[in-house]
Protein backbone atom coordinates (compact mmCIF):
# COMPACT_ATOMS: atom_id res chain seq x y z
CA UNK A 1 0.00 0.00 0.00
CA UNK A 2 1.40 3.35 -0.98
CA UNK A 3 1.23 6.65 0.80
CA UNK A 4 -2.11 8.35 0.25
CA UNK A 5 -1.74 11.45 2.42
CA UNK A 6 -3.09 14.60 0.83
CA UNK A 7 -2.31 18.09 2.01
CA UNK A 8 -3.39 21.45 0.63
CA UNK A 9 -1.78 22.12 -2.72
CA UNK A 10 -0.89 25.76 -1.98
CA UNK A 11 2.37 26.06 -0.07
CA UNK A 12 1.20 29.24 1.66
CA UNK A 13 -2.08 27.65 2.79
CA UNK A 14 -0.22 24.61 4.08
CA UNK A 15 2.13 26.82 6.11
CA UNK A 16 -0.82 28.78 7.54
CA UNK A 17 -2.60 25.59 8.61
CA UNK A 18 0.63 24.18 10.03
CA UNK A 19 1.11 27.39 12.04
CA UNK A 20 -2.49 27.18 13.30
CA UNK A 21 -1.98 23.60 14.48
CA UNK A 22 1.33 24.55 16.10
CA UNK A 23 -0.55 27.28 17.99
CA UNK A 24 -3.08 24.74 19.28
CA UNK A 25 -0.22 22.39 20.15
CA UNK A 26 1.37 25.17 22.23
CA UNK A 27 -1.49 24.78 24.72
CA UNK A 28 0.51 21.83 26.05
CA UNK A 29 2.07 24.47 28.35
CA UNK A 30 -1.27 25.11 30.08
CA UNK A 31 -2.31 21.45 30.39
CA UNK A 32 0.23 20.34 33.04
CA UNK A 33 -0.31 23.56 35.02
CA UNK A 34 -4.09 23.05 35.21
CA UNK A 35 -3.60 19.39 36.07
CA UNK A 36 -1.14 20.22 38.84
CA UNK A 37 -3.49 22.96 40.10
CA UNK A 38 -6.17 20.30 40.53
CA UNK A 39 -3.91 18.10 42.65
CA UNK A 40 -2.35 20.89 44.72
CA UNK A 41 -5.72 22.23 45.92
CA UNK A 42 -7.25 18.95 47.01
CA UNK A 43 -7.96 16.90 43.88
CA UNK A 44 -6.93 13.28 44.34
CA UNK A 45 -8.32 11.26 41.43
CA UNK A 46 -5.65 10.25 38.92
CA UNK A 47 -8.31 8.56 36.76
CA UNK A 48 -10.43 11.73 36.62
CA UNK A 49 -7.40 13.77 35.63
CA UNK A 50 -6.62 11.17 32.94
CA UNK A 51 -10.23 11.25 31.72
CA UNK A 52 -10.09 15.04 31.29
CA UNK A 53 -7.15 14.77 28.87
CA UNK A 54 -9.41 13.35 26.16
CA UNK A 55 -12.87 13.94 27.66
CA UNK A 56 -13.36 17.02 25.50
CA UNK A 57 -13.65 14.87 22.35
CA UNK A 58 -17.19 16.15 21.47
CA UNK A 59 -15.51 19.48 20.55
CA UNK A 60 -14.25 17.73 17.40
CA UNK A 61 -17.83 17.51 16.11
CA UNK A 62 -17.72 21.27 15.44
CA UNK A 63 -14.93 21.22 12.78
CA UNK A 64 -16.28 17.90 11.48
CA UNK A 65 -19.72 19.47 10.92
CA UNK A 66 -18.16 22.43 9.12
CA UNK A 67 -16.12 20.07 6.92
CA UNK A 68 -19.21 17.97 6.10
CA UNK A 69 -21.33 20.97 5.05
CA UNK A 70 -18.49 22.19 2.85
CA UNK A 71 -18.32 18.76 1.18
CA UNK A 72 -22.06 18.73 0.77
CA UNK A 73 -22.02 22.18 -0.82
CA UNK A 74 -19.44 21.06 -3.40
CA UNK A 75 -20.52 17.42 -3.95
CA UNK A 76 -24.26 17.62 -3.33
CA UNK A 77 -26.38 15.00 -1.52
CA UNK A 78 -23.89 12.27 -2.51
CA UNK A 79 -21.33 13.65 -0.05
CA UNK A 80 -20.37 11.01 2.52
CA UNK A 81 -21.20 11.72 6.14
CA UNK A 82 -18.36 9.48 7.43
CA UNK A 83 -15.12 9.07 5.50
CA UNK A 84 -13.38 6.51 7.68
CA UNK A 85 -13.14 2.87 6.54
CA UNK A 86 -13.05 -0.15 8.95
CA UNK A 87 -9.23 -0.41 8.86
CA UNK A 88 -8.77 3.17 10.02
CA UNK A 89 -11.48 2.78 12.66
CA UNK A 90 -9.76 -0.25 14.22
CA UNK A 91 -6.33 1.38 14.03
CA UNK A 92 -7.63 4.58 15.65
CA UNK A 93 -9.39 2.56 18.37
CA UNK A 94 -6.19 0.69 19.27
CA UNK A 95 -4.14 3.90 19.34
CA UNK A 96 -6.91 5.45 21.43
CA UNK A 97 -6.60 2.76 24.10
CA UNK A 98 -2.83 3.30 24.17
CA UNK A 99 -3.48 7.03 24.53
CA UNK A 100 -5.79 6.35 27.47
CA UNK A 101 -3.04 4.34 29.17
CA UNK A 102 -0.57 7.11 28.44
CA UNK A 103 -2.98 9.64 29.98
CA UNK A 104 -3.07 7.61 33.19
CA UNK A 105 0.74 7.29 33.40
CA UNK A 106 1.17 11.01 32.82
CA UNK A 107 -1.53 12.04 35.30
CA UNK A 108 0.01 9.78 37.95
CA UNK A 109 3.34 11.49 37.41
CA UNK A 110 1.90 15.02 37.59
CA UNK A 111 0.11 14.07 40.83
CA UNK A 112 3.43 13.10 42.44
CA UNK A 113 6.00 15.43 40.88
CA UNK A 114 6.46 19.20 40.58
CA UNK A 115 5.52 20.52 37.12
CA UNK A 116 9.12 21.61 36.49
CA UNK A 117 10.36 18.05 37.09
CA UNK A 118 7.67 16.22 35.10
CA UNK A 119 8.19 18.66 32.21
CA UNK A 120 11.89 17.82 32.02
CA UNK A 121 11.14 14.10 32.09
CA UNK A 122 8.57 14.47 29.31
CA UNK A 123 11.36 16.07 27.24
CA UNK A 124 12.71 12.53 26.71
CA UNK A 125 9.61 11.93 24.57
CA UNK A 126 11.55 13.37 21.62
CA UNK A 127 14.14 10.61 21.95
CA UNK A 128 11.44 7.93 22.08
CA UNK A 129 9.63 9.51 19.12
CA UNK A 130 12.84 9.50 17.07
CA UNK A 131 13.47 5.85 17.91
CA UNK A 132 9.96 4.64 17.12
CA UNK A 133 9.79 6.86 14.01
CA UNK A 134 12.93 5.11 12.76
CA UNK A 135 11.40 1.67 13.37
CA UNK A 136 7.86 2.37 12.13
CA UNK A 137 8.06 5.03 9.42
CA UNK A 138 11.76 4.77 8.48
CA UNK A 139 12.68 8.23 9.77
CA UNK A 140 16.48 8.17 9.34
CA UNK A 141 18.88 8.91 12.19
CA UNK A 142 21.64 11.47 11.77
CA UNK A 143 24.61 12.26 13.99
CA UNK A 144 22.65 15.29 15.24
CA UNK A 145 19.56 13.28 16.20
CA UNK A 146 21.73 10.67 17.98
CA UNK A 147 23.48 13.46 19.86
CA UNK A 148 20.10 14.94 20.76
CA UNK A 149 18.84 11.61 22.13
CA UNK A 150 22.02 11.20 24.20
CA UNK A 151 21.70 14.69 25.69
CA UNK A 152 18.00 14.29 26.54
CA UNK A 153 18.73 10.95 28.20
CA UNK A 154 21.54 12.53 30.20
CA UNK A 155 19.17 15.30 31.28
CA UNK A 156 16.70 12.77 32.68
CA UNK A 157 19.59 10.90 34.33
CA UNK A 158 20.72 14.05 36.16
CA UNK A 159 17.23 14.44 37.62
CA UNK A 160 17.13 10.75 38.62
CA UNK A 161 20.34 11.09 40.62
CA UNK A 162 19.14 14.12 42.61
CA UNK A 163 15.54 13.46 43.56
CA UNK A 164 15.58 13.84 47.35
CA UNK A 165 15.62 17.66 47.37
CA UNK A 166 12.77 17.87 44.86
CA UNK A 167 10.25 15.68 46.67
CA UNK A 168 7.08 17.56 47.72
CA UNK A 169 6.44 17.82 51.44
CA UNK A 170 4.61 14.86 52.92
CA UNK A 171 5.25 12.55 49.97
CA UNK A 172 7.04 9.25 50.48
CA UNK A 173 10.17 8.36 48.57
CA UNK A 174 8.39 5.37 47.02
CA UNK A 175 5.50 7.51 45.74
CA UNK A 176 7.96 10.02 44.30
CA UNK A 177 9.94 7.36 42.45
CA UNK A 178 6.71 5.79 41.18
CA UNK A 179 5.68 9.16 39.76
CA UNK A 180 9.15 9.62 38.28
CA UNK A 181 9.12 6.35 36.36
CA UNK A 182 5.43 6.64 35.45
CA UNK A 183 6.25 9.97 33.77
CA UNK A 184 9.13 8.37 31.87
CA UNK A 185 6.75 5.60 30.84
CA UNK A 186 4.26 8.23 29.60
CA UNK A 187 7.02 9.88 27.53
CA UNK A 188 7.96 6.51 26.01
CA UNK A 189 4.37 5.54 25.24
CA UNK A 190 3.50 8.87 23.64
CA UNK A 191 6.74 8.59 21.70
CA UNK A 192 5.21 5.41 20.25
CA UNK A 193 1.74 6.90 19.68
CA UNK A 194 2.92 9.73 17.41
CA UNK A 195 4.68 7.46 14.85
CA UNK A 196 1.76 5.02 15.04
CA UNK A 197 -0.57 7.82 13.96
CA UNK A 198 1.75 8.67 11.07
CA UNK A 199 1.99 4.98 10.13
CA UNK A 200 -1.81 4.78 10.11
CA UNK A 201 -1.91 7.66 7.64
CA UNK A 202 0.64 5.95 5.40
CA UNK A 203 -1.13 2.58 5.47
CA UNK A 204 -4.57 4.02 4.76
CA UNK A 205 -6.31 2.60 1.70
CA UNK A 206 -7.95 5.94 0.98
CA UNK A 207 -6.90 9.54 0.55
CA UNK A 208 -6.09 11.04 3.93
CA UNK A 209 -7.65 14.49 4.05
CA UNK A 210 -7.84 16.74 7.10
CA UNK A 211 -11.53 15.80 7.54
CA UNK A 212 -10.46 12.18 7.82
CA UNK A 213 -7.73 13.17 10.28
CA UNK A 214 -10.42 14.75 12.48
CA UNK A 215 -12.46 11.55 12.35
CA UNK A 216 -9.40 9.53 13.38
CA UNK A 217 -8.80 11.93 16.27
CA UNK A 218 -12.44 11.63 17.34
CA UNK A 219 -12.24 7.83 17.49
CA UNK A 220 -8.88 7.93 19.29
CA UNK A 221 -10.15 10.32 21.95
CA UNK A 222 -13.42 8.41 22.36
CA UNK A 223 -11.64 5.12 23.07
CA UNK A 224 -9.06 6.83 25.30
CA UNK A 225 -11.91 8.37 27.29
CA UNK A 226 -13.72 5.02 27.42
CA UNK A 227 -10.55 3.41 28.82
CA UNK A 228 -10.33 6.06 31.55
CA UNK A 229 -14.08 5.84 32.20
CA UNK A 230 -13.69 2.16 33.06
CA UNK A 231 -10.91 3.10 35.50
CA UNK A 232 -13.12 5.75 37.08
CA UNK A 233 -16.04 3.33 37.44
CA UNK A 234 -13.87 0.68 39.08
CA UNK A 235 -12.32 3.27 41.39
CA UNK A 236 -15.73 4.90 42.09
CA UNK A 237 -14.36 8.32 41.15
CA UNK A 238 -17.61 9.66 39.72
CA UNK A 239 -19.22 9.46 43.16
CA UNK A 240 -16.25 11.33 44.66
CA UNK A 241 -16.55 14.41 42.40
CA UNK A 242 -19.18 16.32 44.48
CA UNK A 243 -17.18 15.69 47.67
CA UNK A 244 -13.95 16.88 46.02
CA UNK A 245 -15.73 19.99 44.73
CA UNK A 246 -16.97 20.93 48.23
CA UNK A 247 -13.49 20.52 49.74
CA UNK A 248 -11.52 22.07 46.86
CA UNK A 249 -9.07 24.72 48.07
CA UNK A 250 -10.13 27.35 45.52
CA UNK A 251 -13.87 26.87 46.03
CA UNK A 252 -16.56 24.62 44.56
CA UNK A 253 -17.26 26.75 41.49
CA UNK A 254 -13.54 27.02 40.68
CA UNK A 255 -13.26 23.23 40.95
CA UNK A 256 -15.57 22.77 37.97
CA UNK A 257 -13.87 25.63 36.08
CA UNK A 258 -10.53 23.83 36.48
CA UNK A 259 -12.03 20.54 35.26
CA UNK A 260 -13.70 22.07 32.20
CA UNK A 261 -10.61 24.13 31.34
CA UNK A 262 -8.51 20.98 31.59
CA UNK A 263 -10.73 19.14 29.11
CA UNK A 264 -10.77 22.02 26.60
CA UNK A 265 -7.04 22.75 26.74
CA UNK A 266 -6.03 19.10 26.33
CA UNK A 267 -8.43 18.60 23.42
CA UNK A 268 -6.92 21.54 21.56
CA UNK A 269 -3.49 20.11 22.30
CA UNK A 270 -4.38 16.73 20.77
CA UNK A 271 -5.99 18.42 17.76
CA UNK A 272 -2.83 20.44 17.26
CA UNK A 273 -0.58 17.39 17.61
CA UNK A 274 -2.47 15.31 15.07
CA UNK A 275 -2.70 18.30 12.71
CA UNK A 276 1.06 18.86 12.85
CA UNK A 277 1.60 15.18 12.04
CA UNK A 278 -0.67 15.57 9.00
CA UNK A 279 0.91 18.77 7.68
CA UNK A 280 4.50 17.87 8.66
CA UNK A 281 5.48 14.63 10.42
CA UNK A 282 5.30 12.80 13.76
CA UNK A 283 8.88 13.81 14.46
CA UNK A 284 8.10 17.49 13.91
CA UNK A 285 5.15 17.13 16.28
CA UNK A 286 7.51 15.62 18.85
CA UNK A 287 9.93 18.49 18.33
CA UNK A 288 7.20 21.08 18.91
CA UNK A 289 6.16 19.38 22.14
CA UNK A 290 9.78 19.21 23.27
CA UNK A 291 10.37 22.90 22.46
CA UNK A 292 7.60 23.90 24.86
CA UNK A 293 9.06 21.87 27.74
CA UNK A 294 11.32 24.69 29.05
CA UNK A 295 8.36 27.11 28.87
CA UNK A 296 6.24 24.71 30.95
CA UNK A 297 9.06 24.31 33.46
CA UNK A 298 9.51 28.06 33.91
CA UNK A 299 5.75 28.55 34.30
CA UNK A 300 5.70 25.80 36.94
CA UNK A 301 8.40 27.60 38.94
CA UNK A 302 6.59 30.95 38.62
CA UNK A 303 2.99 29.77 39.24
CA UNK A 304 3.61 27.21 41.99
CA UNK A 305 6.86 28.59 43.48
CA UNK A 306 8.61 25.30 42.85
CA UNK A 307 12.27 24.90 43.70
CA UNK A 308 14.74 25.30 40.87
CA UNK A 309 17.84 23.46 42.06
CA UNK A 310 21.16 23.21 40.26
CA UNK A 311 20.34 19.76 38.86
CA UNK A 312 17.21 21.15 37.17
CA UNK A 313 19.33 23.87 35.63
CA UNK A 314 21.80 21.27 34.31
CA UNK A 315 18.96 19.10 33.02
CA UNK A 316 17.34 22.09 31.30
CA UNK A 317 20.66 23.07 29.71
CA UNK A 318 21.17 19.53 28.41
CA UNK A 319 17.61 19.45 27.05
CA UNK A 320 18.04 22.79 25.26
CA UNK A 321 21.36 21.60 23.86
CA UNK A 322 19.66 18.45 22.64
CA UNK A 323 16.86 20.42 20.98
CA UNK A 324 19.36 22.78 19.32
CA UNK A 325 21.37 19.82 18.03
CA UNK A 326 18.29 18.20 16.56
CA UNK A 327 17.02 21.42 14.96
CA UNK A 328 20.37 22.13 13.35
CA UNK A 329 20.52 18.60 11.98
CA UNK A 330 17.01 18.86 10.54
CA UNK A 331 17.77 22.28 9.03
CA UNK A 332 20.94 20.94 7.42
CA UNK A 333 19.16 17.84 6.10
CA UNK A 334 16.33 19.92 4.61
CA UNK A 335 18.87 22.22 2.94
CA UNK A 336 20.73 19.25 1.42
CA UNK A 337 17.47 17.71 0.17
CA UNK A 338 16.50 21.01 -1.46
CA UNK A 339 19.88 21.22 -3.19
CA UNK A 340 19.53 17.63 -4.43
CA UNK A 341 16.07 18.37 -5.83
CA UNK A 342 17.38 21.45 -7.63
CA UNK A 343 20.25 19.44 -9.10
CA UNK A 344 17.87 16.73 -10.26
CA UNK A 345 15.61 19.33 -11.90
CA UNK A 346 18.60 20.93 -13.65
CA UNK A 347 19.82 17.54 -14.88
CA UNK A 348 16.35 16.66 -16.16
CA UNK A 349 16.05 19.98 -17.95
CA UNK A 350 19.53 19.53 -19.50
CA UNK A 351 18.61 16.01 -20.60
CA UNK A 352 15.41 17.25 -22.26
CA UNK A 353 17.28 20.02 -24.09
CA UNK A 354 19.92 17.54 -25.29
CA UNK A 355 17.29 15.13 -26.58
CA UNK A 356 15.54 18.00 -28.38
CA UNK A 357 18.78 19.03 -30.10
CA UNK A 358 19.47 15.43 -31.13
CA UNK A 359 16.03 15.26 -32.78
CA UNK A 360 16.77 18.52 -34.55
CA UNK A 361 14.11 20.49 -32.73
CA UNK A 362 15.20 24.13 -32.15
Amino acid sequence: MGETMEAPQGKTLKLILLALNCAMLSLSCAGPLLMRLYFIHGGASVWLSSWLETGGWPIIFIPLAVAYFRRRASEGPSARLVLMDPFLFVAAAVIGVLTGLDDYLYSYGVARLPVSTSALLIATQLAFTAGFAFLLVRQLFTSYSVNSIFLLTMGAGVLAMHTSSDRPAGESKGAYYAGFFMTLGAAALYGLVLPLVELTYKKAKQAVTYSLVLEIQLVMCFFATAFCTIGMLVNKDFQAIPREARNFGLGEAQYYVVLVSNAIVWQFFFLGAIGVIFYASSLFSGIMIAILIPVTEILGVICFHEKFQAEKGVSLALSLWGFASYFYGEFKRAKEEKQQQQQQQQQLQLQQETEALQRGIP
